[in-house]
Order: structure tokens, then sequence, then C-alpha cells
């Protein structure tokens, strides 16, 4: 068994079992956010959450275990996404990349925003006109040092 098989198995046993990942977040007392990078092989559980993730899931011991092992993380299938929903972040990159640069390099100076000191939130934002996805990302500035 590997860490991609796990991930199978939580999405089935999710759809199976009509489970929400803000109902598997409660239930590990993390954000949605982050339950569910963790769920689908982006993060590192301990030992309590990924017990309860194996009890939510009914995931085998094995698979329990492979929660608590350190992913390769980013591990998209191809370099430039396929799927229509995660291309439109790579499409939002190419064109508002470097204006996110230059405007965190004006306020901030040079260096990066971490995605490991990091936070985020994901809402639906009504509206007349069709409602919206709210996506607020947090990380912390880490300035590059000379040495």
């Amino acid at each position: 068994m590997n860490r991609n098989e796990v991930t199978e198995m939580i999405v089935a046993a999710k759809i199976q079992k009509g489970i929400k990942w803000a109902d598997v977040a409660e239930k590990i007392e993390l954000s949605k956010e982050w339950v569910t990078a963790g769920c689908l092989g982006q993060m590192t559980f301990n030992a309590t959450q990924a017990g309860l993730l194996g009890e939510i899931f009914a995931l085998p011991s094995e698979a329990v275990a492979l929660l608590q092992s350190v992913p390769y993380k980013g591990s998209l299938p191809t370099a430039i996404p396929a799927d229509p929903l995660i291309y439109r972040f790579y499409e939002l990159i190419n064109v508002y990349g470097s204006t996110l640069k230059e405007l965190i390099h004006e306020e901030f100076g040079d260096g990066i925003m971490s995605a490991i000191d990091f936070n985020m939130d994901v809402k639906r934002e009504a509206n007349p006109m069709g409602d919206r996805v709210s996506i607020t990302m947090s990380g912390k500035f880490l300035p590059y040092k000379s040495y």
C-alpha cells in the first residue's frame, strides 16, 4: 500500500458515507483546508489525528500509519494541470503572479510568502449575479538573508 492508495481509500469512503470535509475537520479540530490537504496526501497527521481518520473512514492500520508519514508534496499528475478548476489557478498565477510578486516586494522587500507558516480559508460569498468563491491566503513573510 502507498500514500496515493490511502488517498483513494479516503475519497471513496467519503463519497460512500456522504461525509463533508468540514465535518471531518471538526472531528480532527483543524481547518477544513488543512485536513482536506492532508487527506488528499499533502500533509502529515500525528498519531491521534491519523487514528481519528482511520475511524472516520474505516481505514486499515497500514493506511493509518501511512497518514503519519511525510508525503511527497506538490504531486499534481502533470506539469500543467488538466483539471479545469486547478488549471484556473495556474492561469491566475500566469496572469497575476508577477503583479503579486511586485506588490509583495514593494510592501515587504525581497523575500517570499511562506506556504509552511500559512493559513487558508475557502468560503462561499453570496452574490445576486451568482455566488462567488472567496479564498483568503495568509503566509508569513520570509525575507532573503545575506550571508
